[in-house]
C-alpha cells in the first residue's frame, strides 16, 4: 500500500505541472545553497519576522540575492483562513467520517491547490491530535480518537497536499489534547501509550513524505515539546522514525534560551518575537540564533537551514511559476478589505465540498414506516393526499409532504462578519473556532437550501430560533419536522469565550437547549428528524422519542452545509457515513477529563493509557448509545467468504485479509466495511482495535471482493524493553463489520 501510495503521488505531481524531487536531491541542493550563505542569512530562515509583521500567518526572511522568498505559512487545517475568495472546506472530523481515503486525499490535493493558487508554501495541516477526551476544544480539526483513523486520514491528506506542490505541516507534536492550561500543561505519558496512540498518526505522516512538523504548546513529561530532545532530536522519536524534513514551533511555543530549543532538535520557530505566552528565542530573523555566545555550532545551524531550504527544494517551489504571495493575512493591505487578490474557488472544489459533507452525514436513527390512513386527506404525516398511506422517516418524499415546518437556528445563515476566528454560534455550524478555522465569506444555510429544493410545492412554517414555544407552533400537525441543532467549540488562547465555553466544550449537551427544542417539536409532530452539527459526541438521550423517526448526524460540513443535508433527507445521497467516535450521554463512559482548574500549569497523568473512547467503553462493559464505526443506510449489505493469510515474519510479516460485500437491498449505495483485531490475551492490549477500512459502491444486488492487508507494525506492539515493533505469539482475532459492534465476519490467524 505504501509503494502503491507513493508512485500516486509521483503521477500526481507530474499532472500539476511540477517536478517532485526525492529527498536527496533536495538536500544536496540545499546543501549547495547553504554553503552560500551568510550566517545571518541562514539565521533569517530559522526565524519568522515577527507576529503582525508577516503578510502570512508566519513568514522568514527572503534572500533575493539566491533567489529565495519570504517562506509563507498558513492555516490551517480545513482551507486558507485569513483570506477571502477561497473555499471552506469540510473539517477533519468530517474527512474521518466519510472513511474514504479517496476522499481524504482529494480534499488535500484541493485544499493545496488554493493555497498554491494564493503563494503559500506551507500549509499548517493536517491536524493529527487524537481525541482523548471528546469535548477537546480543537478536537474537530483532527480525525478523532482512533490512532489508526488518524494516521491513514493524515497520511491520504499529506499525499494529497504535497501532490500539488505545497508542503504539509503534521501538527501538533504531541499530547495536546485539550485547551485549557495548553501553553504549559505537562502530558505524563508513558512510552508505549506514545507509540502505540499519540505518535502513532505521525508515523503514517512521515511514511507519507511529510515535509515539517510542528511541535506542540504543552511540555511531555515536564519537558517543553518544542525543546525536548526526545521528540526532536537526533536519537528522538520523529528521527528514529525517519523523519527527514523540518520541526517548527507552534506559535510562541518556545522557552528558555536559543540553546534550549535549537540543540534539542527545533529547526524553525515562530513566529518569531515574543507573544506573551512566549517566542522569540531565536529572535526576530533569527537574530539570537547568529549570534556568537548562541551556544549553538555553526554545524547545526547549517543542518536547520539545509533541512528548511531542502522542503523548499523538494516539492520545486523554486521554480519561477510558482505564484507569489500578494494578500496580507493580519493587516490591511489598503484596500479596506482583507485579502481580495485572487479568486481561487472552483466549480470542482465546490462539487467535493458537497460530496465530502454528503459521504461525511451519519445516519443514527431511522423508523422508516408506511400505514394507511382512513380517507388519504392531508394532514397526516408524510401523506401524499391521495394514496392512503403515511410515510414517516428518512428519506422523504418531496412529492408526499405538503406542510413541514424547518425548526432551530442552526438552519440559519449565520454571522458572516463575526470575525476572522468564527467565534459566533448564531446559524448553522459549518466549523469551529480559532485558528483552525477557516475563512467564512461564503455558505447556503440548510434553510435556503431547503426552500430552493421545495419550491411551491409545499408549505414551510420556520421558527429559526431555538424558541421552546415558537418551534413546537410552528411544527404542530405538520406532515414533517426538522429540527437543526448543534454544539461548538474551538481555540483557546487569545480568542474569546464563547457562551461560556473556553476553547474546550463544558459539556456534552446540545447548545441552546437543543435537546429540549427536539423534545418539544416532537411532542406535537410525529414525524420529526433531528439533524445535529457538531464538533464531536453530544448527548442524544432524546433519541429514542417514537415521534423522532430519523436523526442525521452532520458535524461540521463546510460551506455547503445546506445542500448537502438536503441530498440526504430527500435521497439524492444515500448516507454512508460513519461516526469516527462513539456517543454516549456520560462523559465517564469515556474514561477521560478535560482540567479545567488548576493552581498553576497542571501535570496531566494519562493513567488510562491505551483505553480511550471505545477501548475504555469496550474494557468497561460499557455499551455506547452509538458505537464507533456506526452509520445506517437507506439499503442494507450482506458480508461473506471470509479469507486469511498470512506470510513473513518478525519485520516483514503480513496478514491479507479477504471477503466479500453484497448489495442486498432496494437501493444503490456505498458500505463502509471495518476490520478489527483483537491481539493475543497476553499482548496487554484493547479488546479491539481498528485496522482497515474500505469504501465500496454497490449497485442493487451487485457484489464486490474486499482485501485489506495488516503490515508489521499494525500486528505488533510497542516493547519498551528493546524499543522495537514485536509481534506477539498467538492467535489473533479478524472481526469485520459495519461498526466495531456490528460484526459480520469472523476468523483467526
Amino acid at each position: 500500500m505504501l509503494v502503491s501510495s507513493f508512485l500516486l503521488l509521483s503521477l500526481t505531481t507530474l499532472a500539476q505541472g511540477f517536478t517532485l524531487r526525492t529527498w536527496d536531491e533536495a538536500y544536496a541542493l540545499a546543501s549547495t545553497i547553504v554553503a552560500n550563505l551568510t550566517l545571518p542569512e541562514k539565521a533569517s530562515i530559522l526565524s519568522g519576522v515577527g507576529q503582525f509583521d508577516s503578510r502570512c500567518v508566519g513568514n522568514t526572511t527572503p534572500i533575493p540575492r539566491l533567489g529565495i522568498p519570504a517562506i509563507c505559512f498558513q492555516d490551517g487545517p480545513a482551507g486558507v483562513r485569513l483570506v477571502k475568495n477561497v473555499t471552506g472546506f469540510p473539517s477533519g472530523i468530517n474527512a474521518a467520517s466519510t472513511f474514504s481515503r479517496r476522499l481524504m486525499q482529494a480534499r488535500g490535493q484541493a485544499m493545496a491547490e488554493e493555497f498554491k493558487a494564493k503563494g503559500v508554501h506551507v500549509f499548517l495541516g493536517p491536524a493529527m491530535d487524537i481525541m482523548r477526551n471528546p469535548k477537546a476544544g480543537r478536537g474537530w480539526e483532527s480525525f478523532g480518537p482512533d490512532p489508526y483513523l488518524n494516521g491513514e486520514a493524515a497520511y491520504s491528506t499529506i499525499i494529497g497536499v504535497q501532490s500539488v506542490g505545497v508542503q504539509a505541516c503534521a501538527k501538533h507534536l504531541v499530547a495536546n489534547n485539550q485547551e485549557h492550561w495548553r501553553y504549559g500543561l505537562s502530558a505524563i505519558v508513558d512510552d508505549r501509550t506514545m507509540q502505540e496512540l499519540y505518535f502513532y498518526p505521525f508515523i503514517r505522516a512521515i511514511e507519507a513524505g511529510v515535509t515539517s512538523i510542528m511541535c506542540a504548546y504543552n511540555q511531555l513529561n515536564g519537558t517543553s515539546s518544542c525543546h525536548n530532545a526526545g521528540l526532536l532530536g537526533p536519537n528522538g522519536l520523529v528521527r528514529k522514525a525517519g523523519f527527514r524534513g523540518y520541526v517548527v514551533s507552534d506559535w510562541g511555543a518556545t522557552h528558555d534560551s536559543v540553546a534550549d530549543n535549537a540543540n534539542a532538535g527545533l529547526d524553525m520557530e515562530q513566529p518569531g518575537n515574543n507573544i506573551v505566552i512566549g517566542g522569540g528565542v531565536f529572535g526576530v530573523g533569527g537574530t539570537n540564533l547568529a549570534k556568537s555566545n548562541s551556544g549553538v555550532s555553526t554545524a547545526r545551524i547549517d543542518e536547520m537551514a539545509t533541512r528548511v531550504l531542502a522542503g523548499y527544494y523538494r516539492l520545486g517551489q523554486d521554480d519561477p511559476s510558482y505564484p507569489a504571495v500578494s494578500f496580507d493575512a493580519q493587516h490591511s493591505d489598503g484596500s479596506g478589505s482583507l485579502n481580495l487578490h485572487v479568486d481561487v474557488r472552483s466549480a470542482a472544489h465546490t462539487a467535493l465540498v458537497r460530496e465530502i459533507a454528503d459521504a461525511s452525514a451519519v445516519l443514527l436513527k431511522n423508523n422508516r414506516t408506511s400505514t394507511a390512513t382512513s380517507g388519504g386527506g392531508g394532514s397526516g404525516n408524510g401523506s401524499d393526499g391521495g394514496s392512503g398511506t403515511t410515510i414517516r422517516g428518512l428519506p422523504l418524499a418531496k412529492e408526499r409532504i405538503k406542510t413541514m415546518a424547518v425548526v432551530g437556528q442552526d438552519a440559519l445563515l449565520p454571522n458572516m462578519s463575526c470575525n476572522d476566528l468564527n467565534e459566533c454560534n448564531d446559524g448553522t455550524m459549518s466549523i469551529g473556532w480559532g485558528s483552525g478555522s477557516n475563512s467564512l465569506q461564503y455558505i447556503v444555510p440548510p434553510i435556503t437550501a431547503i426552500q430552493n429544493f421545495v419550491g411551491t410545492g409545499a408549505t414551510i412554517a420556520t421558527s429559526l430560533s431555538n424558541d421552546l414555544s415558537a418551534g413546537p407552533a410552528a411544527a404542530k400537525g405538520k406532515d414533517v419536522a426538522i429540527v437543526f441543532v448543534n454544539a461548538m467549540s474551538g481555540e483557546l488562547g487569545g480568542y474569546d469565550t464563547v457562551v461560556g465555553n473556553m476553547g474546550d466544550r463544558n459539556d456534552l449537551a446540545l447548545w441552546w437547549k437543543g435537546g429540549s427544542l427536539v423534545e418539544a417539536v416532537a411532542a406535537v409532530c410525529s414525524n420529526t428528524i433531528a439533524v445535529i452539527h457538531s464538533v464531536g459526541p453530544v448527548s442524544v438521550s432524546w433519541s429514542q422519542h417514537p415521534n423522532v423517526t430519523g436523526i442525521v448526524y452532520a458535524g461540521a460540513p463546510g460551506e455547503q452545509t445546506g445542500p448537502s443535508i438536503v441530498d440526504v433527507l430527500y435521497g439524492a445521497v444515500n448516507p454512508s457515513g460513519r461516526l469516527p467516535f462513539s456517543i454516549d450521554e456520560s462523559e465517564a463512559s469515556y474514561g477521560t477529563s478535560i482540567v479545567y482548574n488548576s493552581l498553576g500549569f497542571p501535570v496531566v497523568n494519562y493513567t488510562e493509557q491505551l483505553l480511550i473512547d471505545y477501548r475504555y467503553m469496550d474494557a468497561k462493559g460499557i455499551t455506547p448509545h452509538y458505537p464507533f464505526g456506526f452509520g445506517l443506510s437507506y439499503s442494507t449489505f450482506a458480508y461473506s467468504n471470509l479469507k486469511i493469510s498470512t506470510s513473513g515474519s518478525g519485520a516483514t510479516s503480513s496478514v491479507v485479509v479477504t471477503f466479500t460485500v453484497r448489495n442486498s437491498g432496494a437501493v444503490a449505495g456505498t458500505e463502509i466495511p471495518q476490520m478489527y483485531l483483537a491481539f493475543p490475551a497476553s499482548a496487554g492490549e484493547p479488546k479491539r482495535v481498528l485496522r482497515g477500512f474500505d469504501e465500496v459502491k454497490l449497485g442493487v444486488g451487485a457484489s464486490a471482493g474486499v482485501t485489506m492487508n495488516l503490515n508489521a507494525r499494525e500486528i505488533s506492539t510497542w516493547d519498551v524493553k528493546s524499543q522495537s515493533w514485536i509481534r506477539p505469539a498467538g492467535t489473533f482475532t479478524v472481526t469485520v463489520g459495519a461498526s466495531i459492534n456490528d460484526v459480520r465476519l469472523t476468523g483467526t490467524f
